[in-house]
């Protein structure tokens, strides 16, 4: 029967051209405006890392007065030297990495190429285990290494490309800052959208290229990129002293399960309490733990203007369908003759409804595939904004398959109405009126 309802809505399509095709037009249009939007919402609330984010934790202290305080209010974003270097010392977690961004010039030997700047990563030497980055040759360091201040360096492909032409750069030496470090290894494509671990110094628009030490970069002086807050009353000439109370680094835990979560949680709000007693801090336990996918939900991490436009291009949708129900009431009512014949032959209600729903689907999937090249036209006007994350707004395999599930059932709903007006139908009135 489906194979026969198919073939009389083609038949009724070639009747009523001018009339189909602006139902399918109206479809295209919504469908065109709502998956444009949706796609670009998708990619950016996507999981940068879903294989662990569940288990990958920010951490958050708080180590101000108790002037202005307010409880329950937000404490510092990142840990000031000290609280990261103590948290890391004391190993509670599977992994734990303590980091910073920063800007380096690197000097290519030869002189074949000039100097140039590139953003990069202080970070301890669980952060590639943690984040499960790929190497292409070689490694991380080790712990002892970050410790000792060992001047070894971890580069992205793309720089390797560029000075070494793809080959095994590992153990050669690299200018950075004016001084000398070993290549250890080299990331094979990894570039995380967003950059969840440090959304501060850029979500989607920026590529760091060198990872070295935590320690090695402090102790060298290497500039740093990212906010600072320093609070309190004591004044520091360099706030990433240790004992400087200024916050500016990042610190990541990764735990066995998600579940213990509440017990690291524990572990930070009795540290803070130790230190509370030292005399360090002023304020009750505050503290926080946030997994990946609410540390990027806190920090906006998908566009207010976004959003908006989301809503907007599905309020669009609804206009859409709501003159497709029009359009198909119309068209199935001016056919009240034909279903009035098929009534009295034997057809029911029931199948006079699927009958329409048919049409109506076949509508849908007209308007979907009409709407699909709209929506990369769409895309591809998102991708020439001057924007961080335009490069990002691609259709993937699962909105492809999306765009037609949308426009299919969006078509059936608006049949709905229509089709149910449809097989309400009176045969013997419809005869004693032909």
């Amino acid at each position: 029967m489906f194979t026969y309802y198919c073939n009389l809505a083609l038949r009724s399509f070639k009747r009523n051209k001018v009339l189909t095709a602006l139902m399918v037009l109206a479809i295209a249009l919504g469908i065109g405006a709502s998956m444009t939007t949706l796609t670009v919402f998708h990619v950016l609330s996507g999981d940068p890392i879903p294989a662990k984010s569940e288990r990958l934790f920010r951490v958050q202290l708080d180590p101000e007065g108790i002037d202005g305080y307010t409880p329950g209010e937000e404490p510092q974003r990142d840990l000031n030297r000290y609280d990261g270097e103590t948290l890391l010392l004391q190993k509670q977690g599977k992994r734990q990495a303590l980091m910073s961004g920063g800007s380096v010039t690197v000097e290519p030997a030869g002189g074949a190429l000039r100097p140039f700047m590139l953003d990069a990563r202080y970070t301890s030497a669980d952060f590639f285990a943690m984040f499960e980055v790929p190497f292409l040759f070689g490694h991380g360091w080790s712990a002892n290494e970050d410790a000792g201040q060992a001047r070894v360096a971890v580069i992205a492909r793309t720089l390797n490309d560029k000075l070494f032409n793809g080959a095994d750069s590992t153990g050669r030496t690299l200018r950075i800052d004016g001084h000398d470090f070993q290549i250890v290894g080299v990331i094979n494509d990894w570039k995380p959208k967003p950059l969840f671990y440090d959304p501060d110094i850029g979500t989607y628009d920026t590529e760091e290229q060198v990872f070295e030490p935590f320690q090695t970069a402090i102790g060298l002086e290497q500039e740093r990129n990212g906010s600072m807050n320093c609070y309190g009353a004591t004044a520091t000439v360099d706030g990433t002293a240790r004992e400087a109370p200024c916050a500016w680094a990042q610190y990541w835990v990764e735990l066995d399960s998600a579940s213990r979560a509440g017990d690291y949680k524990a572990y930070l709000d009795r540290y803070s309490q130790q230190q509370k007693e030292a005399g360090r801090y002023q304020r009750p336990p505050n503290t926080r733990l946030r997994n990946v996918m609410d540390w990027l939900e806190y920090n906006d991490a998908v566009p207010g203007d976004v959003r908006l436009q989301l809503w907007l291009a599905m309020g669009f949708l609804l206009v859409c369908l709501v003159n497709t129900v029009g359009l198909l009431l119309a068209k199935f009512l001016r056919r009240s003759g034909e279903i009035g014949v098929r009534r009295a032959l034997g057809a029911s209600r029931a199948e006079i409804f699927k009958q329409c729903l048919v049409e109506a689907g076949s509508i849908g999937l007209a308007g979907g595939v009409l709407g699909l090249g709209l929506a990369e036209l769409g895309l591809w006007a998102v991708r020439h904004r001057p924007t961080g994350y335009a490069a990002l707004a691609q259709l993937d395999g699962s909105m492809l398959l999306m765009t037609f599930v949308l426009a299919v059932c969006a078509s059936l709903l608006a049949g709905l109405l229509p089709a149910w007006r449809a097989m309400q139908i009176t045969p013997a009135v419809q005869l004693k009126t032909q």
